[in-house]
């Protein structure tokens, strides 16, 4: 019976060590083109992420740079840093999904998708209609 007991407990703790926490990717994290720091929180049982940080934050003239082509006029004048990037992703099976992400570059937004890898490394795959049809990112974690 100690020697059942001794197996079940040693299975339930492996398990566990594999099992992803699904907090683990709250924090800050780089770009792939180390142009901005994002800052994923998680809000209830939602993870979103905004911009914290910005290589340059000001334009060529030295204004803070704002969001010019966010498709509603009235957000226009909000500035990059602070802006929220992420939104509504939910904690399914390892993978983050169900979530937007906004390229204020563009004033697009796409569906995404996110995965780690090891500790450090999260895969961003934002794509329209089907998920094969998208773009895969690796962002860093800051230290």
């Amino acid at each position: 019976m100690k020697y059942l007991t001794f197996v079940m407990l040693f299975t339930a703790i492996s398990f566990a060590g594999l099992a992803q926490n699904k907090d683990a990717i709250i924090g800050k994290w780089i770009n792939s083109l180390n142009e901005a720091h994002i800052d994923i929180t998680k809000r209830g049982d939602k993870y979103f992420g905004k911009i914290v940080w910005l290589k340059d934050p000001k334009d060529e003239k030295g204004v803070t740079k704002i969001d010019l082509k966010n498709p509603n006029e009235r957000l226009r004048s909000k500035p990059i840093v602070g802006l929220e990037i992420l939104k509504n992703f939910v904690y399914d099976d390892g993978r983050w999904t169900g979530g937007t992400i906004y390229d204020p570059k563009s004033g697009k937004t796409y569906k995404c998708n996110m995965k780690l890898n090891g500790n450090d490394e999260l895969d961003m795959r934002g794509y329209i209609g089907f998920s094969l049809l998208g773009r895969t990112e690796i962002w860093k974690r800051v230290k």
